[in-house]
């Protein structure tokens, strides 16, 4: 009843009532865009490539462009170009005092970086649709026209779709509700569900490939990973935050007890996709150059899956983590800030003391929620690709003739129930819930959740 209620509430106020229908139209738009072709392709024969290399490094880029990677549609590239064009400026950041400097002059810095983030999206597009373009002509029966023509039409077509792609996350994040290239994401994922409950459906039922005992395994752990989300993202650890009284004027101010709250993964669902970003890179150009044995024989042992791989994304999504918190949250900023309007850890000295007490606790809960992240990430990964122990060297043949094949080689369920599949789309839910409810709450609405429900679903690390 709450939160029927709660969507009654939602259409009962105008300005978030033509948020949402305008999201909802834009991710409309994207999904119809997503069954345009680009032209000169032999889909069918592209499609059937992508179902001999589900479970790959294929397979995830396939997943974030919501399918429409293996029918090549204008919508091909999906949001990875600007995705991989934040992390590279981020990373810059770091290294180079023109983009640090810009990133601490606010709003005006901000547009100026966007501003970049678009142009290298747009270079990097260029650079992977042509990729696409001269590795499609490289293969039979895959392209109608092989040319020039085909190479400039795909290169346009593929480079025009990202922008508007782009265009729409931005519209969203401003004019919308939740995160734009986040929800677009999302969207990719969701619309993937069916088909992949039909794979499992078929698997069990009608090829008879899974036994019962496979199925309820991996369903068994898709709930307790789901619920184990849903935990750990409303968990955060609270510093207790005490201010002092102090006179203003002719009123005695202060006094008060709070707290600073540090949520257990202040990175959300972005080190995941980040790291995957990454990963996926090599393999992408090992598609593109496919006559080379010595390349091949190098990404080998890092392609999706392989031991390597999996450890590669764990130590990729822990740095990310580290990496985004410390853009987003300054201990020493804190620290300053709470000493200037009187504010003090109990037990803990002002200033500097206090900023390394921040700075402890955060990288301890920072630690904890990449680790989270990578358990989250690779444990689903197991069940759908395997452990593939018996690839490394040294313990291959004794782990060949001891574990079972499917704990090889994995249960080969479609790629959407992964572990960042079933985060992102988790993440984005809460995120975007949250803020549904905060506007529902500020307009004296009641939210999806009772109030007594919000206080007492928020857990402390600590």
């Amino acid at each position: 009843m709450k939160f029927a209620e709660a969507v009654v509430n939602v259409f009962k106020i105008p300005d978030l009532r033509k948020r949402i229908l305008f999201t909802l139209s834009l991710l409309a738009v994207y999904r119809i865009g997503g069954h345009i072709p680009t032209p000169g392709v032999n889909t069918e024969e592209l499609q059937r490539m992508f179902e001999a290399a589900a479970g790959t490094a294929l397979g995830l880029m396939n997943m974030f462009s919501g399918g429409q990677l293996e029918q090549l549609t204008i919508f091909a590239l999906g949001i990875m170009p600007y995705i991989t064009a934040s992390i590279i400026l981020q990373l810059m950041t770091v290294v180079i005092p023109t983009l640090e400097k810009l990133q601490k002059e606010g709003e005006l810095g901000r547009r100026k970086i966007t501003q970049w983030t678009r142009y290298l999206t747009i270079g990097l597009s260029i650079v992977q649709s042509a990729g696409i373009a001269f590795g499609l002509q490289r293969s039979e029966n895959l392209v109608y026209e092989p040319g020039l023509g085909f190479v400039v039409m795909t290169i346009t077509t593929l480079t025009t779709g990202t922008a508007f792609i782009m265009w729409l996350g931005e519209q969203i994040t401003e004019r919308g509700i939740g995160n734009g290239m986040s929800l677009i994401i999302f969207a990719g994922i969701v619309v993937g569900l069916p088909s992949a409950l039909q794979n499992i459906y078929e698997n069990v039922f009608v090829t008879q490939q899974w036994n019962m005992f496979q199925l309820f395994l991996i369903l068994g752990f898709m709930v307790v990973i789901l619920a184990f989300i849903v935990l750990v993202e409303r968990g955060e650890r609270r510093i207790p935050v005490q201010y002092a009284r102090r006179i203003v004027g002719r009123r005695m101010m202060g006094g008060q007890s709070t707290h600073l709250p540090l949520k257990v993964n202040s990175g959300g669902v972005i080190p995941v996709i980040f790291a995957s970003s990454i990963l996926a890179f090599p393999q992408t150009l090992g598609l593109v150059v496919q006559d080379s044995p010595y390349l091949t024989q190098l990404l080998e042992p890092i392609s999706y899956g392989e031991p390597l791989y999996e450890l590669l994304y764990v130590l990729g999504i822990v740095f990310f983590c580290f990496f985004y918190v410390s853009i987003i949250f300054n201990p020493t900023e804190v620290a300053d800030n709470m000493r200037k309007y009187g504010g003090f850890v109990p037990g803990i000295r002002s200033g500097k003391p206090t900023a390394d007490h921040i700075n402890e606790i955060l990288t301890k809960i920072t630690m904890v929620g990449g680790l989270y992240l990578a358990l989250i990430s690779v444990i689903p990964d197991l069940l759908i690709a395997g452990a593939r122990v018996h690839h490394l060297p040294f313990i291959g043949n004794w782990a060949d003739a001891t574990f079972p094949r499917w704990v090889l080689d994995g249960l080969n369920v479609n790629f959407y129930f992964g572990g960042t599949s079933l985060l992102i789309v988790i993440g984005v839910a809460m995120d975007t819930i949250n803020q549904i409810e905060a506007q529902l709450i500020m307009r004296h609405y009641e939210g999806f959740t009772p109030r007594a429900g919000r206080i007492r679903g928020r857990r402390s690390f600590g």
